[in-house]
């Protein structure tokens, strides 16, 4: 515990941590701008792609909106792990404590803690905007258990997708190119795949797919989610993402020769 300690010492020492929460709160908080404001509004064949703001499938649709601050969760992963190599610190660290075993499986519980902070300040940005618009809409707050999942999935997401960032910084090493990686993967690749329906087969079986498959609640806006696993299926895929890139995490810094 006293190294998992001094993992979170180093994240919270930094700038870093309260930027990025910042912006992904900033994001997060735009898009929920962006639902709300055009919530519905009737779209091309005269149904509304986002529901109203009183019915139960707008609550339970706006729950899962804090998944897109999963890029934000995955540099941050990056950033925990690639400091310690830009700036040298890796060595101190291994000969404060030369059980490399130790030191991973701290890093790797101080990631899940983060990611879980990431989720519960999402969750309470998201909880604020839907109390407000649904009282005002004249609407009911309502708790399901759809809307349990999408809340626990939020938290899953953001987690383990913090993970999927500390091990690919673990391999790569280079924080620049890393962060581009995770860039180019979330945002390239990834959405490509689940958006062009030729690929969508494949798309439901990527970390993209499996969250949209833990939080689909049946409202597409306008997309098709036909493709996607159910909830349980998305959630055991993302695990095993996670768990790959915690394995590989720890392959490359229990073997690699540091200097």
């Amino acid at each position: 515990m006293g190294l998992v300690r001094a993992e979170l010492l180093k994240l919270t020492t930094t700038r870093l941590w309260w930027v990025m929460l910042l912006v992904m709160l900033v994001y997060v908080g735009i898009s929920l701008g962006f639902l709300i404001a055009f919530a519905g509004d009737p779209g091309p064949n005269g149904q509304a792609l986002i529901p109203a703001r009183h019915t139960l499938a707008f609550q339970e649709s706006l729950w899962g909106v804090g998944t897109g601050g999963a890029l934000f969760a995955a540099v941050l992963g990056v950033v925990m792990m690639t400091s310690e190599y830009r700036y040298q610190t890796i060595t101190t660290t291994l000969l404060v404590t030369p059980k490399r075993a130790r030191v991973v499986t701290a890093k790797l519980i101080a990631t899940l803690v983060v990611g879980v902070a990431l989720g519960l300040a999402v969750l309470a940005l998201t909880g604020l905007a839907l109390v407000v618009t649904v009282l005002t809409a004249g609407g009911d707050l309502m708790f399901t258990g759809t809307v349990g999942r999408v809340l626990v999935s939020v938290l899953a997401v953001l987690a383990l997708y913090t993970l999927f960032g500390l091990g690919l910084g673990a391999l790569i090493r280079n924080q620049v190119g890393a962060i581009i990686a995770v860039l180019a993967w979330i945002y390239i690749l990834d959405s490509l795949v689940n958006a062009i329906p030729a690929l969508q087969p494949l798309g439901k079986w990527t970390p993209g797919g499996a969250t949209a498959a833990l939080t689909n609640t049946g409202v597409g806006f306008g997309l098709d989610t036909s493709y996607l696993l159910p909830a349980w299926a998305g959630g055991l895929v993302l695990l095993a993402y996670a768990l790959l890139f915690s394995a590989l995490a720890s392959v490359t810094t229990l073997r690699r020769d540091i200097t």
